[in-house]
C-alpha cells in the first residue's frame, strides 16, 4: 500500500509503475484526471448522503445548514463530480468539534477500506434529487457581525476550525479569529486570537 499526501504525485506515470489494483481517495478535494479515472479504479469516500451535498466542503456545507446527521459514502468515481455509483454507507455524526467528527470519518474510511479490499460491498447507482454546493473560499470565513442565534454562531466557529480558515470578524481596526468553540448548557465559550 502506497500513500501520497500530494495531488502532484499522482500521476499517470507513476501509477503505471506502481499498477494499483484500487487507489483509495479518502476525502480529496482536488479534480482527477480522466485518464486515471477511465484506467483505474478510483473510490472516493465523500462526508454526504450522496446525491445530497455533492461538491467542496461538504461538512461545513451540511453543518451550516443545521444538519447534525450525514454518511460516509464510498463510491466508484466517474467523470462527474461525486456522482459515480455507491459501494458502501456508514453513518456520520456532525456534532462536536472538527477534530472528533476526523475522529468518526476515519473510523468509518478505515473500516471501508477493508471491507472494499475483501470485496464485501454492493454497487448501486445514486437516486434521489442531488445537490451541488460550492467549495468555501477563505473569505467566506468572516463573520460580518455577532448578530446571530447562538447556535448560528457555534456551528459557523465550530465548523471552521483548525486546519480549516478560521472563522473571523473585524472590529475596527482589531481582527479576531476564532480558535475554538464549546456550546455546553446553553452557554457559548470560544477560544480567540487577537491580530
Amino acid at each position: 500500500m502506497y500513500l501520497l499526501s500530494s495531488p502532484k504525485k499522482l500521476t499517470i506515470n507513476y501509477l503505471k509503475r506502481k499498477k494499483p489494483e484500487i487507489i483509495f481517495f479518502p476525502d480529496w478535494s482536488w479534480i482527477i484526471p480522466n485518464e486515471i479515472i477511465s484506467n483505474y479504479k478510483c473510490i472516493c469516500f465523500h462526508e454526504s448522503n450522496l446525491p445530497k451535498f455533492r461538491g467542496g466542503s461538504p461538512i461545513q456545507n451540511q453543518i451550516i445548514r443545521g444538519v447534525t446527521k450525514t454518511k460516509t459514502t464510498a463510491f466508484i468515481m466517474n467523470e462527474k463530480i461525486d456522482a459515480g455509483d455507491i459501494i458502501l454507507q456508514k453513518n456520520l455524526s456532525l456534532e462536536g468539534s472538527i477534530q472528533e467528527i476526523f475522529s468518526r470519518m476515519s473510523e468509518n474510511d478505515y473500516s471501508f477500506i477493508l471491507k472494499i479490499i475483501n470485496g464485501k460491498y454492493k454497487r448501486r447507482k445514486q437516486s434521489g434529487k442531488s445537490t451541488t454546493y460550492s467549495r468555501r473560499k477563505p473569505k467566506e470565513s468572516e463573520l460580518k457581525s455577532l448578530n446571530h442565534s447562538v447556535n448560528y454562531l457555534y456551528n459557523f466557529i465550530r465548523m471552521l476550525e483548525d486546519p480549516y480558515p478560521n472563522a473571523f470578524i473585524r472590529i475596527g481596526k482589531q481582527k479576531l479569529i476564532f480558535k475554538k468553540a464549546i456550546y455546553n448548557n446553553k452557554k457559548l465559550s470560544l477560544e480567540v486570537k487577537i491580530e
